[in-house]
């Protein structure tokens, strides 16, 4: 092939390529390679076709050979930059940008890819900046508003998030992504309906948008007008329209069935790093028994820390799943030969359901991300315990109550759902009850906002009438939200100067906010979980409102491991009763201020050895149950 043969192949190649006809421009653009080696173009070009097939490392590989020899070609700068973000190779993704930048500083892509990925390790102030360099460059730029919106949401800066989204879907009105994210921040707001509402949009606009219709089964959850019911029938509809497909993918496993064996388990999650996942998955990581089971990790993160570090050491094998699709997360826990894969998200955030719906190990579980269900066919069980889901005999079931709504079959840890460790290496001291020195109970709730709603508002406004010159202090990022329960409080008879709002803080000075709160009030229906703890570990009792939902009973699961079960209403009046009281009651608040940290120690609560040896009970029967089967198959479609 002489060189002007070799100029039309390129030109060639490039229509294939960017009419979307990748198999015939791969091949064009190796016979280009294997005549001129150092042709620049097409290296690059073989590389984007490797990013977009999802390879993400031999794209890095190829496009640094181009760089190598147009070191000044900003589009592969650029280029490199995207396929090391891909990689989750953060730092390195965002030196590539800032190089695109310098030679073109007029380039909005650049400063949307450089902005994002400044927001995924945490440079938010910065991302937000270059989100408003790109739309100064680019006003009309969907994208650019749209990732303004990302950034400005984890700054909690909500009403402007909500803007940034607005203008997103005004220039791009079938922005499907943008009614996801703005559906995401509504929900934050407390704002329940709207956010469902949006994330249909965002699904009827793309129907196979699984996050939107994930984030709508998540919504549901804590939504007071959703029942147990209408949240299962919404799962099914998530499993049949998005997992169900993907069965005839399924293979046959081929893993030994020897009984007794060490067990391979899989973890698959985003959240192996600085997350209120870690507060759990740190100690039963640290207490796995090496002689029964080996770990490997799928780690969707798109940062590493400090807990990244730290639990890497606990697996055989560290797979980062960033970049990788579906179908090729799942070829690998087959190479891997898994023998049990746990599902650790479930419908919340960066989920990788669809990989379970392909069946990739024999035995699926899902756990922690929530106290319900997926609604998935192809995952085998859940974990729960005897306070979320009471064991279905006439004394022991609640009325409503109804355990085939769980697509997964129940496996009950004999204590408790959760085994808690602070990560509060300097232990955070507990505090004298606050109410000594101010002459007032300050009541508090520091769950996630998206908890908050008219009715658990209307049962604290109740407590607040009853305890005179008390105070209520709620974590709420900025927003129109806050005056909105201001107002609410108001109706309800409560004066507005009894209320304050703090924002998200760093984890020691999160804690510490406890030493302003006397009593802890649970959300309802979806209670504090991680709160909740934090909470007791800070020496603050915490009483909740029993539900008929797993996730509206984990104050009752963490009480009665607590031996606190008398702090737990099963009506509303009884909440609002046993909170009165308890505010009337010092010296009892100052006795549970003393002694909470120590029954937290000495309670199933943060018995790490005893949860993990739970756990692998669990395993075990789950593992025994598949290799007594007298026949292996696919999962049925």
């Amino acid at each position: 092939m002489g060189l002007p043969s070799i100029q039309q192949a390129f030109d060639l190649a490039i229509q294939h390529h960017q009419a979307g006809r990748l198999r015939e421009a791969e091949p064009l653009y190796r016979q280009i390679l294997a005549q001129q080696p150092e042709h620049a173009g097409a290296l690059q070009c073989l590389g984007l076709l490797a990013a977009q097939g999802g390879r993400a490392d031999v794209a890095v590989n190829l496009i640094r050979r181009a760089l190598a020899l147009e070191p000044n070609n900003y589009k592969s700068h650029y280029n490199l930059g995207n396929a090391l973000r891909e990689q989750g190779q953060m730092d390195q993704a965002i030196a590539a940008y800032r190089q695109a930048l310098s030679l073109q500083p007029n380039f909005p892509e650049a400063l949307i890819n450089l902005g994002t990925s400044l927001k995924a390790t945490g440079h938010l102030n910065e991302a937000i900046a270059t989100f408003g360099q790109a739309i100064a460059i680019s006003p009309g730029f969907p994208e650019a508003h749209n990732n303004l919106g990302l950034a400005l949401r984890d700054k909690g800066q909500m009403d402007q998030a909500v803007a940034a989204f607005g203008q997103a879907i005004a220039l791009r009105p079938n922005y499907a992504d943008a009614y996801n994210n703005l559906g995401f921040t509504l929900h934050g707001k407390g704002q329940l309906d709207e956010a469902i509402a949006a994330c249909r949009q965002a699904m009827a606009l793309k129907p196979n948008n699984a996050e939107a219709h994930s984030n709508v089964i998540l919504f549901m959850h804590y939504h007071p007008g959703c029942d147990a019911p209408a949240i299962a029938q919404e799962q099914r509809r998530w499993n049949q329209r998005h997992a169900a497909p993907l069965q005839k993918y399924i293979q046959i496993h081929a893993n030994d069935r020897n009984p007794d064996r060490r067990l391979r388990i899989g973890y698959v999650s985003a959240d192996f790093c600085r997350h209120a996942s870690a507060y759990f998955l740190v100690p039963l990581l640290e207490h796995h028994d090496p002689q029964q089971v080996e770990l490997f990790c799928y780690a969707q993160n798109v940062r590493s820390d400090e807990i990244t570090r730290r639990l890497q050491p606990r697996f055989a094998a560290w797979r980062s799943t960033v970049g990788r699709s579906d179908e090729q997360m799942a070829q690998q826990i087959r190479a891997d030969e898994i023998d049990i894969l746990v599902d650790l998200k479930l419908h919340t955030g960066n989920n990788r359901l669809l990989v379970f719906a392909r069946k990739p190990a024999p035995v699926q579980v899902c756990w922690l991300g929530y106290p319900g269900s997926t609604g998935l066919t192809t995952i085998d069980y859940r974990l729960s315990d005897p306070y979320l889901d009471p064991f279905d005999t006439a004394q022991g079931r609640p009325p409503g109550m109804d355990e085939s709504l769980y697509s997964e079959q129940t496996i009950r840890l004999p204590d408790c759902f959760w085994c808690y460790d602070p990560l509060d290496g300097q232990e955070t001291p507990v505090n004298p009850l606050p109410a000594l020195a101010s002459g007032r109970v300050t009541f508090g709730c520091l769950n996630n906002f998206c908890k908050i709603n008219e009715g658990i508002l209307a049962l604290w406004a109740s407590v607040l009438r009853q305890v005179a010159n008390s105070r209520l202090l709620l974590l709420a990022g900025e927003g129109d939200h806050r005056q909105r329960t201001l107002d609410w409080m108001a109706k309800q008879g409560v004066d507005p100067a009894r209320v304050e709002f703090v924002t998200r803080q760093s984890r020691r000075e999160y804690l510490e906010l406890y030493h302003r709160i006397d009593v802890g009030l649970d959300s309802f229906p979806y209670n504090g979980h991680t709160t909740s703890l934090d909470s007791f570990w800070m020496g603050v009792p915490v009483v909740t409102l029993v539900g008929q939902t797993a996730v509206s009973r984990a104050g009752w699961c963490q009480l009665s491991n607590l031996g606190l079960a008398n702090l737990a209403g099963q009506t509303p009046e009884q909440f609002v009763r046993i909170a009165v009281d308890l505010a009337h009651d010092l010296p009892r608040l100052q006795e549970l201020r003393a002694t909470l940290r120590p029954r937290m120690k000495a309670s199933p609560l943060m018995d790490a050895s005893r949860f993990a040896r739970n756990v692998e009970a669990a395993y075990r029967q789950m593992w025994r149950k598949w290799t007594s089967a007298s026949t292996v198959k696919p999962c049925a479609t």
